[in-house]
């Protein structure tokens, strides 16, 4: 999200207005979201998809495995990725990204450009949850 003045903020490339004096409606579950740290494995191309993405790989440690995403992270090329610790929503659900069964959430910093910047997790093991 990018502050724009007069109480407009870019998020995900579109400029919206923010509201900092509304206070979020948080339920129970928000907490329920189970965000963890995971290993990329593998990297493959995904030309089916619309915006540039890669299809994803990632081990989450053993007691959840292996999962399979795609993520719009194009600024980091397959060999910067592979062997690397992100950060995933392990438990949306799964969702069709053209024919692509994705099964996770990749978390990212976003500029306003909708780059998207891995955060670092190094020294952490794979499965470990984020607090």
């Amino acid at each position: 999200m990018t502050d724009l003045g007069s109480g407009q903020v870019r998020r995900y490339g579109r400029a919206v207005t923010a509201d900092r004096q509304r206070k979020p409606d948080i339920g129970a579950a928000f907490f329920d979201v189970d965000i963890r740290v995971g290993r990329v494995v593998s990297v493959e191309d995904f030309p089916e998809a619309r915006q540039p993405a890669w299809k994803l790989t990632v081990d989450f440690g053993p007691e959840v495995g292996h999962l399979h995403t795609s993520a719009q992270i194009t600024n980091y090329s397959a060999q910067d990725l592979v062997d690397r610790l992100i950060i995933g929503a392990i438990n949306l659900g799964p969702k069709r990204i053209a024919g692509f069964r994705s099964e996770f959430l990749v978390l990212g910093a976003l500029e306003s450009d909708g780059t998207v910047h891995l955060l670092s997790v190094e020294g952490v093991e794979p499965g470990a949850p984020v607090a």
